[in-house]
């Protein structure tokens, strides 16, 4: 019974594992509730900034904030948004296989790339594929902080800002429900005018500002442009948790299936050795 032995084995250490992929689903699940409330909660502090910024730069035509302009320069900037840990299915592969077409375009339009890893798997990434990482940022655990992600992407934001970067460009997984997530590639800078359309009411809009207009564009814009980039991080959070639990399930399952055929080989060999014993026992008592 040596097979057999190694059979319950192999079913012993399937079983291990089965537990280990059902834990993590349930944490998963468990997280994945939270991380789209955080999602949805971000959503209405970015339309509102986003109004009020448009409706400040129809108020002063005169001025046009850096973010706004258009750069000659011969740099793009990529900020690539990814997860610190694996077994989320195919949702950083999808990511960086879209990053990796844009930096091919850009390569081929004779535009050079720095990149902004958030994440440990577009950092490793990045650096593999031997781009320019100019800063970046891992460790951000399960809830986002901006204080944390100012700091690497304020780098490309005052490079765009200072005319030496003529795009800076956002790769992250689009959260679309708990099913279906979606890799996208979007232009962060310089901000579109369908990006700063406000929405359409009945009276305008007339502000008093203080100390003056152009201070409170700065600001508001630069506060704008750090609530896409939160947004996308917790898009990209809520949709690795997603991934993750419908992977861990998926595992679980398998699992399932690879013990059910295993205790079905184990019972065929088990069955196999007692026939075989039965008709020794047979052969025995016939020869005597």
């Amino acid at each position: 019974m040596a097979a057999g032995k190694e059979i319950r084995g192999k079913i012993k250490s399937v079983e291990n594992t089965k537990k280990i992929t059902k834990a993590m689903e349930m944490v998963a699940a468990s997280k994945m509730r939270k991380a789209q409330d955080r999602m949805r909660a971000a959503r209405p502090y970015s339309e509102k900034i986003r109004n009020i910024a448009a409706n400040l730069g129809k108020a002063n035509p005169e001025y046009v904030h850096p973010f706004m302009k258009v750069n000659d320069a011969k740099t793009a900037g990529v900020i690539v948004i990814t997860t610190d840990k694996g077994l989320c299915g195919g949702m950083n592969t999808n990511v960086l296989r879209a990053v990796t077409t844009k930096l091919r375009e850009l390569q081929n339009a004779g535009v050079s790339t720095e990149a902004v890893a958030i994440g440990n798997k577009g950092l490793g990434f990045l650096n593999r594929v031997g781009a320019k990482v100019v800063s970046h940022v891992t460790g951000l655990g399960d809830t986002p902080h901006l204080d944390k992600l100012i700091g690497p992407v304020k780098v490309l934001l005052d490079a765009y800002a200072e005319g030496k970067i003529n795009a800076v460009y956002l790769s992250y997984t689009k959260f679309i429900n708990t099913m279906k997530q979606e890799s996208v590639v979007e232009q962060l800078l310089p901000l579109s005018s369908a990006q700063m359309e406000a929405d359409k009411t009945e009276h305008g809009w007339d502000y008093i500002y203080e100390p003056d207009a152009q201070s409170v564009i700065d600001e508001l814009l630069v506060r704008y442009v750090e609530s896409l980039i939160y947004q996308a991080v917790a898009e990209n959070m809520a949709s690795e948790q997603s991934a993750r639990m419908v992977a861990m399930k998926a595992a679980t399952d398998n699992a399932g299936s690879v013990i059910g055929e295993l205790k079905l080989v184990y019972n065929k060999t088990r069955q196999a050795a007692i026939t075989k014993e039965l008709s020794e026992i047979v052969a025995g008592a016939a020869a005597v």
